[in-house]
């Protein structure tokens, strides 16, 4: 949002200056502004001259504008990027990491609460029959190796 509005203002600042060197163009092309302000001799120009100037100025504004807005589309785009660390997935914010909730009631003042996707929820009960299965052999093999009731522990 910030970035948007920064980036408007820019753009018509600059538009506004070659606006403003157009004009200043035309002006010196009807009132021959070298001649009111320097005191110079009276140059005639023909009016094709100023048409020239004036074209040549707003194609370089043209290309101006176009490189300016690319490249302030761009920043925008980068500035939108959410900076999330790859081990503990914290958001980072300038110089400060917090924690993804906080980020959100902090930056959006939006609260968060806790689910699980679909996917993530089938991966957890696979995950949970695995251990369950893998506990249960190993209760297996642990009865398995214990010595039967009739033995003699003490057997030499």
């Amino acid at each position: 949002m910030k970035v948007t509005r920064s980036a408007s203002r820019v753009l018509l600042c600059q538009s506004a200056g070659f606006g403003l060197i157009a004009l200043l163009a035309i002006c010196n092309h009807f009132l021959d502004l070298s001649n009111l302000f320097a005191g110079s001799s009276l140059q005639t120009s023909r009016w094709t001259d100023g048409v020239l100037e004036t074209v040549i100025i707003l194609l370089v504004w043209a290309f101006a504008f176009s490189v300016t807005r690319r490249l302030l589309l761009r920043l925008r785009y980068l500035e939108g990027m959410l900076r999330v660390c790859a081990w503990c997935r914290k958001i980072g914010q300038g110089e400060k990491w917090m924690r993804l909730e906080d980020y959100f009631s902090e930056g959006f003042d939006i609260r968060s609460t806790h689910g699980i996707c679909p996917d993530c929820l089938k991966k957890a009960e696979e995950d949970t029959k695995l251990f369950f299965r893998k506990e249960c052999e190993s209760r297996k093999d642990h009865v398995a190796e214990q010595p039967s009731s009739g033995q003699s522990a003490h057997a030499v």
